[in-house]
């Protein structure tokens, strides 16, 4: 570790009351701001929040909060059910009206390697009232991918659109690596090794809801339209990966393989042309995943992929 900054907003930049709202260094904590994205630019850090969701830049040195950004697509307020502006009226007033699930704001948060520009994407796609159902594009549910300006500190009204495998899905993490192309973690919601997985009645020394979509993708937005879909270029399978030496730490298998078989893999970024680090959230106390009855670790992997990173 080399330095530790502890993000504060003493200037009351933030517009609703936090945990430490009467204290004289008013520490954000876990409680006020879900923070799961971070990209230094500049001066600054700014901060993909997953609770309102929510852009803050703070001071890259002392890390107070300098600026606070709500979240618009086409000019549209994006408001989750944890957003502390909603709150639910009297039996006979009108529900306060929000367009996305919670926990599902920003996972993915990257920006352009000339930090011009930060595309936030949503974990979750938005609700669209008017058809009464989640966003989709040709069949597939679409998570919307925020560009926002970083000089004009706006939003610039434009979005892309990520396709998902299934409505299910979620994405774990985002970042790009050059122009047009990123990386992004896409996954289920299960846990564990699927040959350990619970059949008929069995509920103890097995899987219930085993892993079994862990991927992370090549994707380019080269020649695509504004508000169109970016397209998925290639994908590693995280719950099929190559280990013939041996090399891993945790979870070797006798038939040479390796698996992430994580609820919450939410790290990826490319290293150099050849490799690309994934590391996994464990949710501590509450992931079992590499092993039962036994807590999950965080874990880091390099992967050699150099014929992955090539495509275009």
């Amino acid at each position: 570790m080399i330095e530790t900054v502890f993000i504060s907003d003493p200037n009351m930049v933030i517009p609703f009351r936090i945990v430490t709202e009467a204290s004289d260094t008013r520490y954000l904590t876990g409680s006020d701001l879900d923070l799961e994205g971070f990209q230094p630019i500049g001066d600054r850090v700014y901060i993909g929040d997953e609770f309102g969701p929510y852009v803050i830049a703070v001071d890259r040195e002392t890390g107070v909060v300098e600026a606070f950004w709500e979240t618009y697509a086409e000019g549209e307020l994006v408001q989750s059910p944890d957003n502390p502006a909603l709150q639910l009226p009297n039996p006979d007033g009108n529900l306060p009206s929000y367009n996305l699930r919670r926990s599902r704001g920003y996972e993915g948060f990257a920006a352009s390697p000339d930090g011009t520009m930060i595309y936030g994407m949503l974990e979750g796609p938005l609700w669209d009232a008017e058809a009464g159902a989640y966003e989709t594009i040709d069949g597939a549910t679409v998570l919307p991918i925020l560009m926002f300006d970083v000089a004009a500190g706006d939003w610039t009204g434009v979005h892309y659109h990520y396709p998902l495998e299934e409505p299910n899905h979620a994405i774990g993490d985002f970042n790009m690596i050059d122009e047009n192309r990123a990386l992004v973690i896409e996954r289920d919601g299960g846990q564990g090794d699927a040959e350990l997985a619970c059949e008929g009645d069995e509920t103890e020394n097995c899987f219930s809801n085993p892993a079994l979509f862990k991927r992370v993708y090549l994707i380019s937005f080269a020649g695509v339209e504004e508000f169109g879909v970016v397209e998925k270029l290639a994908y590693i399978d995280l719950l099929d990966m190559a280990d013939p030496n041996g090399i891993a730490r945790l979870g070797q298998r006798e038939d040479g393989r390796f698996t992430f078989p994580f609820v919450t893999i939410e790290d990826v970024d490319i290293v150099d042309d050849n490799h690309i680090i994934v590391g996994n959230d464990n949710n501590y106390p509450f992931s079992v995943g590499r092993a039962l009855n036994t807590l999950d670790n965080n874990e880091l992997v390099l992967l050699e992929v150099g014929d992955f990173l090539a495509v275009e």
